[in-house]
């Protein structure tokens, strides 16, 4: 499948509405239309640190989304990526869609000197994982959440 991996636009609010659901919903996240315009805004902001791509194929169907962002690291003295979310539409998995989002994102991590491109995903998802594994190394960080 030939892929376009491009930076999010306005044109393209419906279709990464329709996956930004289907993300939400794949890891059980309760999501309203106001969250999606908030984050949306977001990507629309120049100035704002979240950045989008999409991957589009051929035809002009949206199959996938990323968002990712810089992060300071102090202890390296260096500024990273984290990749927050990355979604392909159920229909065109094994399209090569999230190795190709995840290249651009580390693509342009690379042309602004950001040493290292960093996620997580969740323990259950193998699919995603098995991609995930050829493509970069697993740490062994544990990560906690606590809520303010």
């Amino acid at each position: 499948m030939t892929l376009i991996i491009r930076p999010t636009t306005s044109e393209d609010r419906e279709n990464w509405d329709r996956l930004y659901q289907g993300y939400a919903e794949f890891y059980k996240v309760e999501q309203t239309p106001e969250m999606r315009d908030t984050v949306f805004g977001w990507l629309m902001d120049e100035a704002h640190e979240c950045n989008g791509l999409v991957a589009e194929t051929a035809e002009g169907r949206l199959i996938g989304l990323t968002h990712f962002r810089p992060f300071a690291s102090p202890l390296r003295a260096a500024t990273n990526c984290f990749l927050d979310d990355l979604f392909v539409d159920p229909a065109a998995r094994g399209s090569g869609a999230a190795q190709a989002l995840i290249d651009a994102v580390a693509e342009h991590a690379r042309t602004r000197g950001w040493a290292t491109v960093r996620w997580i995903t969740a323990d259950d998802n193998y699919r995603g994982r098995n991609v995930y594994d050829r493509l970069a190394t697993r740490t062994m960080w544990v990560t906690y959440d606590l809520k303010t």
